[in-house]
């Protein structure tokens, strides 16, 4: 999986021609012409644990370098450590502003709030919402005119190392995805 994620970002690497995200806005674009729209899906699988998540974005030009958005989230997990194994669902909500430094690199920070479903029993399960401030970087590609890669690190300042539920098990969090404008 590693191989192929690391194929597709040197193929769309090399194929870039058009300038999307460095070019002026003019006097006055249309609204249409300011929005876009993207997102991410994941996935894993393993002996122990097999998850999938998608979390669409959608996002407005403020202006040729402020761009604020809106990101939605879900991942549905089944645990096989449990026996039977037991399935849960999380989803959340995640405000951001990505302010365009230039040649395709970005800073990017956003309040995510996440409702967390964990296992309590090998049978149970049970809610918990969590909110967190992260802040960090990312890089955009071209890929054509209206559309674009994008690979984000965040630093997830609210993480929480000595709490025994929390859905991150590290205050690194990196995200890929494609956005396109319509």
């Amino acid at each position: 999986m590693k191989c192929l994620l690391t194929c597709l970002v040197l193929i769309v690497s090399l194929e870039v021609s058009a300038q999307w995200g460095d070019e002026t806005m003019g006097d006055k674009p249309a609204f249409k012409d300011r929005i876009f729209v993207g997102g991410g899906i994941g996935g894993g699988f393993s002996s122990s644990q097999d998850f999938f998540s998608i979390s669409p974005i959608i996002g407005y030009k403020l202006s040729e370098r402020v761009v604020p958005g809106l990101s939605l989230m879900y991942r549905y997990t089944n645990n096989k450590f449990n026996t039977p194994a037991i399935s849960t669902s999380d989803y959340g909500i995640s405000p951001f502003v990505r302010y365009m430094v230039g040649g395709g690199f970005f800073l990017h920070a956003e309040y995510e709030y996440m409702n967390y479903e964990y296992p309590i029993t090998p049978t149970e399960t049970q809610r918990k919402g969590f909110g967190s401030f992260l802040a960090g970087g990312g890089f955009f590609q071209p890929i054509g005119r209206r559309a674009g890669f994008f690979a984000t690190a965040l630093y997830n300042f609210s993480y929480q190392s000595n709490s025994i539920i929390y859905p991150y098990s590290s205050p690194l969090i990196f995200r890929f995805g494609i956005t396109a404008g319509f």
